[in-house]
């Protein structure tokens, strides 16, 4: 392997979102409450995403992810290495997930008002609604791939420079095929995304 290959590697896994997340909750562990901030905006587009695939509302996803984070300040002790906090997070947002999908039926009557409020001034009502549609849709069909690229396509969805090392510990593969297995998956997307008439 070249040397330039290993740094870009090196430097990816230097940089990845769970290697940031880590340093951050390290240093919120440490006393520096300004870290529990940059934790919060680094991995809150991924928790969202996580209780997302579980076909929640948006009112129901944003609970969820807030729920996650009160469980982890009211917790944060059992997290014992700070390299575990990406894990902990991901697993903590899916249970919490898991349970809101029995009640969020519940709550889908009040959600265009939740979703309204929310909504940004400047942006038409159609523009926002299509957006949301488009988003659920591709989730949609995210799950119908088999669990590995479901796992793969959402890690690297928020990552442009991915820990491959971490990645191939995680889905118990090789560093090697994590490319190829990523492209196989983004074809099987397409060729769903096709036969349902999204592209």
């Amino acid at each position: 392997m070249a040397a330039s290959d290993v740094a870009g590697r090196s430097g990816a896994a230097e940089t990845s979102v769970w290697v940031r997340a880590a340093a951050c909750f390290g240093r919120w562990q440490g006393g520096d409450t300004a870290a529990l901030d940059e934790l919060v905006k680094l991995m809150t587009p991924v928790l969202w995403h996580t209780v997302r695939a579980y076909g929640l509302s948006q009112a129901a996803a944003e609970d969820a992810v807030q729920n996650t984070w009160l469980a982890l300040v009211r917790n944060s002790h059992q997290v014992l290495e700070a390299v575990a906090i990406g894990g902990w997070l991901l697993t903590t947002a899916r249970r919490t997930a898991w349970r809101a999908k029995s009640t969020d039926a519940k709550a889908f009557a009040v959600e265009d008002t939740q979703l309204a409020a929310a909504l940004p001034h400047t942006a038409p009502a159609e523009a926002s609604a299509m957006e949301q549609l488009a988003s659920s849709a591709l989730w949609q069909h995210v799950q119908t791939l088999d669990e590995r690229c479901q796992r793969l396509l959402r890690i690297v969805a928020f990552d442009d420079r991915p820990d491959y090392a971490g990645l191939a510990q995680s889905l118990g593969m090789p560093i090697g095929s994590i490319g190829p297995t990523r492209r196989r998956c983004l074809d099987k997307l397409r060729s769903s995304l096709e036969k349902g008439g999204q592209l």
